[in-house]
């Protein structure tokens, strides 16, 4: 059979002539020559036997294969992306190929390129590809939602999914590239000297562009707004290693510029890498952040640590931390906009690094500069390196409305020159800890030869202190150096305006996050926004340009504010006495629309989305012990039998049972190898009912006594699923375990759909 696709290649393609024939795709397919694939929708799933093996491969040299008008699926299941499996392309060898138009969803992997030079992807849709079901609910996060990427030598990134991954790919080439609804977006692994550019990467829910070992490439131009996870407006902001773009080990000489980089885990998160934190070696250096806007991260905007890099000219609104700068040395911050985070600019354990010409307002905290006393026992990078904080130099800088502009402590030899302006602000500098050498620089930023900084006295302290809003230096202030010319960076001749218009929505309210992933504001949801003393209100978002929607039934609700109306819309309603579930269904018509999933709804056709949510009212009683060697619950478990017939450590009551321990529970709990045994009654209406339980490490689940869970052994934040029939009133009880390290457990029930 492998023979006979190999000759239908060969006949329908004609390599390298603009009238190459078009030929059908078919699974196991070898392409080597240039063609056109005929258009039209396949369904080609993944060999059930081996995932791996890819159900197109394409090799050669100096080949064009056209995708237009193809739409290639690896399933038609839509409801659950967590479950899409294989790869649906391979690249593998060869140079100089070119991908056009290609549109792939239903992969754990839409494209993977391998040892090819010269690859070209130009204006494909890998969008509705593979993602996780995200754990975490409205109120409470969910440790299992957290990323790693730490280490990728074996390709561990790819159990996260991929619309792009590319492997030892230099020059490569990535433009038009359209990646929504998915997790990863386009992933490079030692890939260099690459241009990727013009790209839309949106609303996926984990990373837009992610580098490993990558350097030298140029990313332009690029749409990358709305990578996130883990974000809860009001209740938790954490990101949970989300990111639009990601920079890790060994990855440097690239140029970002002129990306919008928004309302994402991390705007742009670069981090040495492993390697560089066991022996103190490499980085991520030299890299250039010019003329990007990474503003409305739950975490930050901008994070480098323990590297040497460049951040100029960058736009980074309500971020928790403007930038994080942890163990950065010779970094370069310069005329950037940094404006209503919680912090400006934070570094510990920093070394000779520049702060200049920013502008930073409506900030708790300017600048942040120190170190601890104590570093982790297991940082190679700490033991290898001097991590003194040193030598900085903060020169015309802007403050305005900085509630505490500068806060330093254990620092050495700062240099703050005159020409920072302060406007509006409660207290110039806060010191803590012994700080050495602070100088205040009343000359300009070019010193004569042999002038010396003035120390930094009490005297000149309140000189500053009194300086009165005096704006007629203000846009002096900001204008950037001669010195910083040579990283000025040009728009491409074809760059598109990536940036996020203003008439756009702005703002980390709109970061609405649901078990898949980032809400795109273009298919119709409920969206509850506040429950308190049995008063609930809805947002209502969808299709604003003619959408409607009514109610068509609810259940636990009663006395809404309104029954039908366009998009937006605020509703509230009140609920009913005794009811342990809400429920709001409601029918929408208007434009046609694309749903999360992928799902096509035309135009008029009346479509029912709705919100469910099962409240009961649960008393746990939970119990802690201790555990030894002889009474471990994997060696010898009739000695832990035993061991939960004694008194208990401690005892409390919850109502919610949802404890993640990154030490000891408590004070009279050891912080390992501690037992945790938990039981409470739930009185349910008939019917089926899904219980979630995610813990760290063995988890035991029983209803009324019988066992229905067993995941018994030490693993990482993990979420287990059971499906059960309720009708009255039941006992739940959990047995748990923690042997090292991180604790979790987290039980959530919700009425089965």
């Amino acid at each position: 059979m492998r023979k006979i696709f190999l000759f239908l290649c060969f006949c329908g393609c004609l390599s390298n002539s603009l009238f190459a024939q078009t030929i059908t795709p078919v699974q196991g397919l070898l392409i080597n020559n240039s063609c056109r694939i005929k258009p039209g929708t396949y369904l080609l799933p993944a060999d059930p036997r081996d995932p791996q093996v890819p159900v197109l491969t394409i090799q050669g040299n100096d080949i064009e294969i056209d995708f237009s008008g193809v739409q290639l699926l690896g399933s038609n299941q839509w409801e659950r992306p967590d479950q899409f499996t294989g790869l649906c392309i391979l690249i593998s060898g060869g140079r100089n190929i070119t991908i056009k138009n290609l549109e792939v969803r239903g992969y754990k992997v839409a494209l993977m390129g391998q040892g090819v030079e010269g690859l070209q992807i130009l204006d494909g849709d890998l969008s509705f590809n593979f993602r996780q079901r995200l754990s975490s609910g409205r109120e409470r996060e969910d440790l299992s939602d957290w990323l790693s990427y730490h280490q990728n030598e074996k390709d561990e990134w790819l159990r996260y999914g991929a619309a792009v991954y590319l492997k030892d790919c230099p020059k490569a080439l990535v433009r038009g590239l359209r990646v929504s609804q998915g997790q990863n977006g386009l992933m490079l692994m030692r890939c260099d000297d690459g241009l990727f550019y013009n790209n839309d990467i949106r609303f996926n829910s984990g990373i837009g562009i992610g580098l490993y070992r990558s350097s030298r490439n140029r990313f332009f131009h690029n749409k990358l707004d709305w990578n996130v996870r883990g974000y809860s407006h009001g209740f938790y902001s954490r990101g949970q290693d989300s990111a639009a773009i990601l920079c890790y080990e060994q990855s440097n000489d690239n140029v970002f510029a002129f990306n919008s980089a928004t309302h994402s885990g991390d705007g742009f998160f670069l981090w040495a890498g492993q390697s560089t934190m066991d022996n103190g070696q490499g980085g991520c250096n030299n890299n250039l952040l010019y003329g990007n806007d990474f503003s409305h991260s739950p975490t930050n905007g901008v994070e480098v640590t323990f590297s040497s890099n460049q951040i100029i000219n960058n736009r980074i609104e309500e971020c928790t931390y403007g930038i994080w700068g942890g163990y950065s040395w010779k970094t370069l911050v310069a005329g950037n906009k940094i404006s209503h985070c919680k912090y400006g600019m934070a570094i510990e354990h920093g070394q000779e690094n520049t702060i200049a010409n920013n502008h930073f307002a409506n900030l708790e905290r300017g600048i942040w500069l120190w170190q601890r006393n104590q570093q982790p026992g297991d940082w190679g990078y700490a033991m290898h390196r001097d991590i003194s904080s040193r030598d900085y130099n903060l020169w015309r800088n802007a403050f305005v409305n900085v509630k505490n502009p500068l806060h330093i402590s254990g620092s050495k030899k700062v240099t703050i020159n005159d020409n920072n302006e302060f406007f509006h602000f409660d207290q110039v500098l806060i010191e803590e800890q012994p700080n050495e050498d602070l100088f205040f620089v009343k000359n300009n930023f070019y010193l004569t030869p042999g002038a010396k900084p003035v120390p930094f006295r009490e005297k000149n302290r309140l000189q500053l202190e009194a300086r009165v809003a005096d704006t007629t230096a203000f846009e002096e202030v900001l204008k950037m150096p001669e010195w910083t010319l040579k990283y000025q960076q040009s728009p491409m001749p074809d760059g598109v305006d990536a940036l996020l218009p203003a008439s756009a929505r702005r703002g980390r309210q709109f970061m609405l996050v649901n078990e898949w992933g980032p809400y795109n504001f273009e298919y119709p949801s409920i969206w509850l926004k506040e429950n308190k003393d049995k008063q609930y209100a809805f947002e209502l978002l969808g299709p604003a340009a003619g959408g409607q929607w009514a109610i068509v039934s609810t259940a636990g609700l009663k006395q809404f504010s309104a029954t039908k109306g366009t998009f937006p819309a605020l509703i509230t309603a009140v609920k009913t006495e005794g009811a342990d579930a809400i429920e709001l269904r409601l029918r929408y018509t208007g434009p046609a629309f694309t749903d999360q999933l992928g799902r096509e709804i035309p135009a008029r056709q009346p479509f029912v989305f709705s919100f469910r949510r099962f409240e009961p009212r649960l008393e746990w009683k939970v119990q802690w012990y201790a555990y030894d060697e002889q009474t471990d619950p994997l060696k010898n478990e009739d000695a832990f039998k035993i061991l939960r017939q004694k008194a208990p450590l401690k005892t409390e009551t919850t109502a919610t049972l949802a404890y993640r321990w990154w030490g000891a529970p408590s004070p009279e709990v050891p912080a390992d190898r501690f037992a945790t045994l938990a039981t409470t009654q739930i009185e349910a209406d008939a019917g089926e009912y899904k219980i979630l339980v995610t813990s760290d490490d063995g988890i035991r689940l029983y209803l009324d006594g019988q066992l229905i869970l067993n995941h018994w052994d030490v693993h990482e934040p993990a979420v287990d699923e059971v499906l059960v029939t309720l009708n009255g009133t039941h006992t739940l009880s959990i047995e748990h375990f923690d042997q090292s390290g991180l604790a979790t457990i987290d039980v959530r029930i919700e009425k089965n759909e």
